[in-house]
């Protein structure tokens, strides 16, 4: 064999890296730090990819049900002030500002609502509640409300009745069926002060919109009731507007406002949600950076068990070059010998990663059994259950991270065989 006269990667170089590494230890080879190194890189891997999807599956669930159960765009007027000396914010025009603002190019979804804040009673029980009054025609057509597939009892029933959230229903005891009373402490004057005012309403469907702080805290009624409930009359507080695409919502806002009229105001769901989206983000980026540091730490076995190698086979590696093997055909050989540590722990972390995302309800539930419950609190995290998403992007960028690191990190141990002199590895043989 002549130096120059075989191509990069030749499969004898191939071959001499696999038997290097399934060399055992009497033999000179390092086989507990190769499975060390290559378990190291599997779980890092493992850690990195399920982290991902589940902060992926996460970020979805929590912005779905943001824009499944709420406004994409809240339509306000500013406070007038009448002859009396009195403030208002009701929309007397209610009905033509919705239609104008169904005009708006990408607006899907325009409609009244009058909302107040009151008791809920049944029997014993009390709970504070959000009342939103809406037109039946404009409830159904909530997409995690209306038209929720989680629902109990008759929603065409809406226009006799009332309907709450599956909190709402826990913590009263209630069902479909049931009467229950709200009670507004804003009343009816009178000569010896405010009297409550209470009214009772059967409950004729029970909804879930994914959210635990608005499962338990929202009931609807239909418009007409909660104007009367709450003495409003003929007039609405705000326009709950659905659109095409909320993530164009700041584009629309001019047309929204000139739709609107010129006491508009306008508050849109990235408003409300925007500071906690922008912290799940930095969250994202830290957890990538600290999981990219156990990644970087298990290549870094990799480095150990390289160096090792070398150090056991160097009289090998002298009697190689003065076969003719050159420098660039001995690291290429150690570069191997490491480069499929890694790439054999990144494909197992992968399929380890992906099996942890597809099949994460059995795994959590098998955990929330074994800890015998209460690991999720959504109360806490908002939604019900740990959800995953498992997208390409993610697991290319762990894909590549983990091959960049792995292989990056043998170049050294592989160039320091490469350069070990033949005469000096020979010289004590």
């Amino acid at each position: 064999m002549s130096k120059g006269s075989t191509r990069p990667f030749a499969k004898f170089e191939f071959m001499i890296a696999w038997r290097y590494i399934r060399a055992r230890r009497a033999e000179g080879g390092v086989s507990v730090m190769t499975w060390i190194s290559l378990i190291g890189v599997s779980l890092a891997v493992f850690a990195l990819i399920a982290t991902l999807a589940v902060r992926s599956g996460f970020r979805a669930e929590f912005v779905d049900t943001i824009l499944g159960a709420n406004a994409h765009v809240t339509l306000y007027q500013t406070i007038e002030v009448d002859e009396a000396g009195r403030t208002s914010r009701a929309i007397s025009d209610y009905s033509d500002r919705a239609q104008a603002v169904l005009q708006v190019e990408g607006v899907t979804r325009a409609a009244p609502l009058v909302r107040g804040q009151v008791m809920g009673n049944f029997q014993n029980s009390n709970i504070g509640v959000e009342v939103y009054g809406i037109n039946p025609d404009d409830f159904f057509t909530i997409p995690r409300i209306g038209r929720g597939s989680d629902g109990l009892g008759d929603i065409g029933s809406f226009s006799q009745g009332i309907a709450i959230g599956t909190g709402v229903a826990r913590e009263l005891g209630v069902g479909v069926g049931d009467r229950i009373k709200l009670i507004s402490p804003n009343g009816v004057r009178t000569a010896f002060g405010t009297s409550p005012r209470v009214s009772a309403y059967d409950v004729v469907y029970v909804f879930s919109a994914g959210r635990w702080d608005i499962d338990r805290t929202r009931v609807y009624l239909p418009l007409s009731e909660a104007q009367q409930f709450f003495n409003r009359g003929d007039v609405a507080d705000e326009l709950e507007v659905m659109v095409d695409d909320p993530e164009a919502i700041d584009g629309m806002i001019p047309d929204l406002m000139a739709a609107m009229g010129p006491r508009a105001l306008v508050w849109t769901w990235r408003d409300s949600a925007g500071a906690f989206l922008r912290a799940l983000s930095v969250e994202d980026n830290v957890m990538f950076i600290l999981l990219s540091i156990l990644v970087l730490i298990a290549s870094m076995n990799i480095i150990s068990g390289l160096i090792m190698l070398v150090k056991n086979k160097g009289r090998d590696i002298g009697i190689l070059r003065t076969m003719g093997l050159t420098e660039g055909a001995v690291m290429r050989v150690f570069f191997i010998c490491g480069a499929s540590i890694g790439t054999v722990g990144t494909i197992v972390g992968v399929v380890l990663g992906c099996l942890f995302a597809i099949y994460v309800d059995p795994v959590f539930a098998f955990i929330n059994y074994a800890t015998g419950g209460g690991v999720w609190d959504p109360s806490i995290r908002g939604i019900y259950e740990l959800p995953a998403e498992l997208r390409l992007s993610d697991v290319l960028s762990a894909v590549a991270l983990s091959l960049g690191l792995s292989w990056g990190v043998t170049l050294f141990p592989a160039r320091r065989a490469a350069r070990m002199n033949p005469v000096e590895a020979l010289r004590y043989e």
